[in-house]
């Protein structure tokens, strides 16, 4: 549609430079801002309205027209073309984005209902969240993220519902109901995941829940980690992308040894695992869990971001809320300030929460 314009422009101007001049191409040329003011928007229409003037003139020189009534009306009808044109583009520009600017509102604040900041410490965890909706669309994005401190460590999900809209948010909230019920009573870290599992398993059988793309295609990649007072953190990952574990300024990703599908797949295999993977998360290792918005991100050029060498740039200085937001700066960069997919982080920081003795006191004290 956008081509349209155009090519009625290129057609009035082969038109005009053959023997078929004699057909009358006015009405052909006047519509091209016209058709421009409905796909092109304000720019596009101002672009339109001046070829086709560039156009009129050409062809009424080379045809030798000039001076005739005909001539003079077709440059009437089009400047009140263009700019009728040009105003109602531009009015209907600022009506699609102020009911951009209401559904986004509405989205976002639909999402907060469902996630919630992480609070910024968590037992021997210095933590921190960030969400970032997608800047090509007002839909809410299926993002999930969490963090729980229980009697068996701190507990943390990072998930993606494939899709967008109300059946995202509904899977979201039912995975999210799931584990911080689950996270308290169980002590297996599979069998959370699997209460995850089985919590979307049921709403996918409510009737009319989710639509048929959701009930043929639907998933959801998740992640949760678990770090209890041990210097260790241990992984249950079902098809998320791995974590970022920073260690004495070298990131390295937390990739499982086998395998596992996304949650809604489990029947594409015969063995799931049974426990967790364990790896060494110490006092000064920082932690980032995210998802695949992330090292998905294309700038102009279709080259994805490159998470690994940004999260070593930056180190271990900047606490885990600022580390985040420039880790959002650097995203921005990359894209255009266009995110192609939403984007959920969670920052975690190790630190030695052993108790120390007051000064002056001795050890043995």
């Amino acid at each position: 549609m956008p081509c349209v314009p155009y090519l009625i422009a290129l057609a009035v101007l082969v038109i005009e430079l053959t023997p078929a001049h004699f057909i009358y191409t006015g009405p052909f040329l006047t519509a091209v801002p016209a058709l421009a003011a409905v796909t092109l928007g304000p720019r596009g229409t101002t672009a339109a309205a001046v070829l086709a003037l560039a156009i009129s003139v050409a062809t009424a020189t080379y045809n030798g027209a000039w001076g005739t009534l005909q001539v003079y009306s077709n440059f009437l009808a089009l400047a009140l073309v263009s700019v009728a044109g040009f105003i109602t583009s531009r009015a209907m520009q600022e009506r699609r984005q102020k009911e951009l600017d209401q559904v986004r509102r509405i989205a976002v604040a639909a999402q907060e209902v469902v996630l919630r900041p992480v609070p910024a410490r968590l037992g021997p965890l210095r933590a921190g969240s960030l969400c970032l909706a997608a800047g090509t669309g007002a839909r809410v994005g299926g993002d999930l993220y969490e963090a729980v401190q229980t009697r068996y460590g701190v507990r943390m999900i990072v998930g993606d519902v494939r899709g967008k809209g109300l059946s995202a948010v509904r899977a979201v909230a039912v995975a999210l109901g799931a584990f911080r019920e689950a996270v308290h009573y169980e002590d297996d870290l599979v069998e959370v995941m699997n209460r995850c599992a089985a919590a979307l398993r049921r709403e996918v059988a409510v009737p009319g829940a989710f639509g048929q793309e959701v009930l043929l295609e639907g998933f959801t990649t998740a992640l949760i980690a678990q770090v209890p007072d041990e210097p260790v953190v241990q992984l249950v990952n079902r098809g998320h992308p791995p974590p970022l574990l920073l260690h004495r300024g070298r990131a390295a990703p937390l990739t499982p040894g086998l395998p596992s599908p996304p949650l809604g797949l489990e029947d594409l295999v015969t063995d799931l695992p049974e426990k967790p993977e364990t790896y060494p998360f110490t006092p000064g290792d920082r932690l980032l869990l995210y998802t695949d918005g992330v090292i998905e991100a294309r700038n102009r050029d279709g080259e994805f971001f490159a998470l690994r060498e940004a999260v070593e740039e930056m180190g271990v200085g900047p606490a885990p809320p600022e580390f985040l937001e420039q880790l959002h700066q650097a995203l921005n960069r990359h894209t255009g300030d266009d995110l192609a997919d939403d984007v959920a982080m969670i920052l975690v920081d190790r630190f030695d929460c052993l108790p120390q003795s007051p000064p002056g006191e001795s050890e043995a004290g």
